[in-house]
């Protein structure tokens, strides 16, 4: 961004800013000098990840150009563009370096297993192990797993991050396109509560809940002895009775059905 010389109306401003410390003057010279502001944010954003939001830099760059408006002196012979540009930007890089929440020795040491990793593959051809990193860096256990833990915190990502553009000019962002990994498909919990039916019918109320607990709970032959108040043994004798009753009933079932079709 370049200036001409100044303008006399522009220079008037500065002169009753300088002598009145008019908020008025000083809105009116943040106004004229606010392009400079958005220039900076922009060439700044351009190099930052999507959800950086480009409104908190220009935010953070008029804190730098109000302390520019301030500390500024007419009589040194320099453009007010020219002086208040490094301020500007280095207000932007402040807010940066506190919007980011990993600390900067976490990033170095990020950045060292990076570098071993490319080293590493580039030489064998092949995604190395945890082992080879490990002795490539010449790294003690207990500082390579602290190593592997901070380089994760580093690949977090903003749930807002913009992934694409739809057709409809709609942002698709990250949380969108997440799996949910806790849902439940109705198909899946209808088959299963069907299953659980007809494995459980025409069983006594305690072995029922043998099959519940070992198959539904992941519960063992031991656990369940304790929580029924029956030896292990007992359950385990009840749990193979169950199933040779079960696949009896299956392969009657299963006549029926060929029957039924012929």
């Amino acid at each position: 961004m370049r200036s001409t010389k100044i303008d006399p109306e522009v220079a008037a401003i500065w002169t009753e800013y300088r002598l009145t410390a008019s908020p008025i003057a000083r809105n009116k010279l943040m106004e004229r000098y606010l392009p400079i502001v958005r220039y900076n944010a922009d060439r700044v954003r351009a190099k930052l990840p999507d959800e950086v939001d480009i409104d908190d830099l220009v935010s953070a760059g008029v804190f730098g150009l109000v302390d520019a408006l301030e500390s500024f002196d007419l009589n040194r012979g320099v453009k007010f563009e020219t002086y208040c540009a490094p301020r500007i930007r280095g207000a932007i890089l402040d807010e940066l370096r506190a919007m980011d929440w990993v600390p900067r020795l976490v990033r170095s040491r990020a950045h060292k297993l990076d570098r071993a990793t490319k080293s590493l593959e580039s030489l064998n051809g092949r995604q190395p192990t945890r082992d080879e990193i490990k002795s490539h860096m010449k790294l003690p256990k207990d500082e390579f797993e602290r190593l592997m833990r901070d380089s994760k915190a580093v690949s977090l990502v903003s749930l807002s991050r913009k992934q694409y553009e739809t057709d409809s000019n709609r942002d698709v962002r990250e949380i969108d396109i997440l799996e949910d990994r806790k849902g439940v498909d109705p198909l899946d919990e209808a088959q299963r509560r069907d299953l659980k039916e007809l494995m459980t019918k025409g069983l006594t109320r305690a072995e029922r809940l043998v099959l519940i607990l070992y198959y539904y709970e992941q519960m063992t032959m031991k656990e369940i002895g304790v929580t029924l108040d029956l030896s292990e043994s007992r359950v385990s004798q009840m749990h193979s009775a169950i199933l040779l009753r079960l696949k009896s009933q299956l392969k009657q079932r299963k006549k029926q059905r060929l029957a039924a079709i012929a």
